[in-house]
């Protein structure tokens, strides 16, 4: 039997349970779990009047903000499924996502109206469903921000006068409905929608605040975007459900991240690697009192193990985890192992079961290298719209996640590489992520990525493309010396390129199909 119940229960029962309790402070200013609920139902009022029914999709292009929160709730409440886009994506990619899932109605921030007006035509969003959503972010004297276009309606001034009080949905909303619409990086092709239940967000919630030991009196500190399955599903929801105060910002900006831990003093940390390297250079965790941090979650691929030290030094232990779109937050690193287990990235969670699998799919022993499979109630329902690919990687309730890894002796599980990113030199399997994670270490060294690429001789050979740290230069003798004796020489890369950027998604993840793409339109590209 299907249970009547959804993720729009969040605000509703904290708001009466701890009405007065702020629930997040946003750009400094505190909204209560009331006073959010209460928007959340005037947002839900507003998608009923506008004739939206269960199963519509509601997409939004929005930075954080609370509309975004509102219209997440609200669109949980009635049953609608929302579809969070990534702000950065170019128009044709914005015109991609919007066209996949369907969505009938669209908010967006007045920084986006020139990308939304040159898609409108070309989407199914209905003419009178375009909600403009002012960021009341800094601009520049002389440039106000863009008005309301004509062909959208002003948010604020919709919502303001609806009621307040608790909508009742046409069509009762269960567990087991989809939520929400989440569209993976797109590192290796054409984005896919992964469809995520309410059912299996509350497993998410449950499995997050045990890693966490949560408690109501936390403060957490992050500015991961919302349209990331981070920021909403690690982060956001989980940090609500557990009646925690979420200090939130529009963007990420690492001197406000700093100076935020100890101007609201932050118990709960949430950073990712690349994040973590740019609050570090701005010397301010050796200016503040970060003595009320007990738990520092984040890292991410590639964190080398400098960077668990620096902040270690700083009384910061950063507990890093495992997961994707299709099942976030999978394990995680206890506090007590990080140096012991280095390189892990922890146990599975309370509501997830991962093992290894052969080519065959058998279970391989510990210490072996194989696909990483997981199981449990926080695995998504499917790719939207796309039933063979969602049967290739759900087998009989199982993920093939596509990641390449292998468990110790103890269950610890270490991450090696995705199966499309390793290759084959020599009759040998390289897998790049092996090498990338050394040279991140390199003072001298931003950012890098290893690919495959043809060899005459070999089959294939690596390529690096290494960003060099600021006010640095590089040579490829330094780079081959850098990893003399700390890896096989097989796996070294044979080319190396410098470059001022890597292309990257949201999370920092290296487009490496882009990175292929360009090689084969190279003619110079090296084959021998």
């Amino acid at each position: 039997m299907s249970v009547q119940w959804d993720v729009g229960s969040i605000p509703r029962k904290r708001a009466q349970v701890t009405p007065e309790k702020t629930a997040v402070i946003y750009e400094g200013e505190p909204v209560s779990y009331l006073r959010l609920n209460q928007r959340v139902n005037r947002c839900a009022h507003l998608f009923l009047e506008k004739g939206m029914v269960k199963g519509d999709r509601v997409a939004v292009i929005l930075l954080n903000c609370i509309e975004f929160l509102e219209a997440y709730f609200a669109a949980a409440k009635l049953g609608l499924i929302f579809v969070p886009l990534n702000w950065r994506l170019a128009p044709p990619e914005l015109q991609y996502q919007l066209k996949d899932s369907g969505a009938r109605m669209l908010l967006f921030h007045d920084s986006f109206v020139g990308p939304v007006e040159s898609i409108r035509g070309s989407i199914e969003v209905d003419p009178d469903k375009f909600l403009f959503v002012k960021s009341g972010g800094p601009t520049l004297p002389g440039f106000p921000p863009p008005a309301c276009p004509d062909w959208a309606e002003d948010y604020e001034g919709l919502v303001s006068d609806r009621p307040s009080n608790e909508p009742q949905p046409p069509l009762p909303v269960e567990l087991d409905d989809p939520l929400a619409i989440l569209y993976t990086s797109g590192v290796t092709g054409k984005p896919k929608g992964a469809v995520l239940s309410h059912q299996q967000t509350f497993f998410k919630n449950f499995q997050i605040s045990l890693y966490m030991g949560a408690r109501p009196d936390d403060v957490l500190i992050a500015q991961v975007p919302l349209f990331h399955s981070a920021g909403l599903f690690i982060v956001s929801t989980p940090a609500l459900a557990g009646g925690m105060t979420l200090v939130m910002r529009r963007g990420f900006d690492p001197n406000e991240f700093a100076l935020d831990i100890e101007r609201y003093r932050g118990t709960i940390i949430f950073a990712l690697t690349t994040m973590w390297r740019m609050i570090l250079e701005t010397g301010r965790l050796d200016q503040i009192d970060l003595s009320a941090v007990r738990c520092v979650v984040g890292g991410g691929e590639r964190t080398p193990p400098s960077l668990f030290e620096e902040l270690a030094k700083r009384g910061l232990y950063m507990q890093q985890g495992f997961g994707q779109t299709e099942n976030s937050a999978m394990t995680l690193l206890p506090r007590e192992d990080i140096f012991r287990k280095m390189g892990s990235v922890g146990k599975p969670g309370f509501f997830t079961d991962l093992w290894i699998a052969g080519p065959d799919g058998s279970r391989l022993p510990p210490g072996q290298i194989g696909e990483i499979m997981a199981r449990g109630p926080t695995v998504m329902s499917g790719y939207w719209n796309l039933p063979e690919v969602t049967a290739r990687t759900l087998v009989n309730g199982t993920l093939r996640t596509g990641d390449l890894g292998y468990m110790d002796e103890e269950g610890y599980l270490y991450v090696v590489d995705r199966v499309k990113d390793m290759y084959r030199s020599g009759g040998e399997n390289v897998y790049p992520a092996e090498v990338e994670k050394i040279l991140a270490g390199h003072p001298k060294v931003s950012n890098v990525a290893i690919i495959g690429v043809p060899d005459d001789k070999w089959g294939e050979v690596g390529m690096a493309f290494i960003v060099p740290a600021a006010g640095q230069t590089l040579t490829e003798e330094e780079v081959f010396d850098y990893l003399k004796g700390k890896v096989a020489r097989f796996k070294h890369p044979k080319h190396i390129r410098f470059v001022p950027e890597l292309p990257l998604t949201a999370t920092m993840k290296v487009k490496k199909e882009e990175l292929r793409t360009w090689i084969r339109a190279t003619p110079e590209s090296p084959t021998s």
